[in-house]
């Protein structure tokens, strides 16, 4: 008998079809601006770009070229003067999967597109709740787990942005403490692009009884990603980059993860094992991998970090 696979919402290309898909997008971005966009531990060169960025800029060039176009469309029926507000790609995956480097490469080639000059980046770790909050509340454990942010905080930045308020405030958080920085916040002023990175951004929950509406951060996405890879390939990048930040970060007095800095090698490994273990596994699995195929794009990644195949939602 012949095995028929399921039918599938998405229409998956190799890395070889995708590559194929870049037409005669320009490559815009120099080895010296990549290496500066790279996240610690991450191994993205311009042959990566070229086969996976610069066709996914294009395909996301189309989009926002095709939600501008509607929004002309809109206001020319409507005979209203609003003004078209900000595309926002939202952007999921585990902790270590390296979704700060592929946001930030994403900025850097979207903003060079001429019809969307203006490109923002945020990523939710600003809107964690502060340490002292989730120690009061006994959830510091479960940082990064969706209880420990502050969704009502979130849920107004992103209805800002998409009434187009002309400047709305995002808070700041620092990966030296380990903690939102109090008083400190970063301001997006209308771009024409908005990418929002995070761990559960594509996490909805259960619908309340009383019939009231509540949103979802997914709710304003315009588009969205989910960057993908096996559960022991995640351990290894983990314990490696927390290898990494014991010899780097670590060794500032002012780092909260100080107390690990003279660690050795052994005392490390099974440190960050532990870690991943008891909180960042636990997350993945329970709030992090189940929103994956609410994403419009899957984006593979493989033991060497190159990207195997993306999986794009079929309109």
């Amino acid at each position: 008998m012949t095995n028929i696979a399921p039918p599938s919402p998405y229409r998956k290309f190799s890395r070889q079809e995708w590559a194929k898909l870049r037409d005669d997008t320009p490559l815009t971005l120099t080895a010296e601006e990549l290496n500066e966009l790279r996240g610690l531990n991450d191994r993205v060169d311009l042959d990566e770009v070229v086969a996976i960025y610069l066709p996914l800029s294009r395909l996301l060039n189309l989009y926002v070229a095709a939600t501008q176009k509607l929004f002309d469309a809109t206001k020319k029926f409507s005979h209203i003067k609003d003004q078209k507000v900000p595309y926002i790609i939202g952007m999921a995956g585990s902790v270590a999967v390296g979704k700060s480097t592929t946001a930030r490469i994403l900025k850097t080639l979207l903003a060079r597109w001429p019809n969307h000059p203006k490109v923002g980046l945020v990523p939710t770790d600003g809107f964690l709740l502060p340490n002292a909050q989730l120690e009061r509340e006994g959830i510091m454990g479960r940082k990064g787990f969706p209880e420990s942010y502050n969704l009502p905080a979130l849920l107004e930045f992103l209805s800002a942005i998409k009434a187009g308020k002309t400047e709305v405030k995002a808070p700041v958080y620092s990966h030296l403490s380990y903690d939102v920085i109090s008083g400190k916040s970063i301001t997006i002023s209308q771009p024409d692009i908005l990418i929002v990175e995070g761990l559960t951004v594509l996490q909805t929950g259960s619908l309340p009884r009383d019939g009231k509406a509540i949103p979802y951060v997914s709710d304003y996405f315009d588009f969205s990603i989910y960057i993908d890879a096996d559960e022991e390939i995640l351990r290894k990048w983990y314990i490696d980059r927390f290898f990494s930040l014991r010899d780097s970060a670590f060794q500032d007095e002012r780092s909260y993860f100080h107390r690990y800095a003279s660690l050795d090698d052994v005392e490390t490994r099974e440190t960050a094992n532990r870690i991943w273990e008891t909180i960042n596994l636990v997350n993945l699995r329970e709030n992090v991998l189940p929103t994956r195929h609410r994403a419009d794009l899957i984006i593979r990644k493989e033991a060497d970090h190159r990207i195997s195949s993306v999986a794009l939602r079929k309109l």
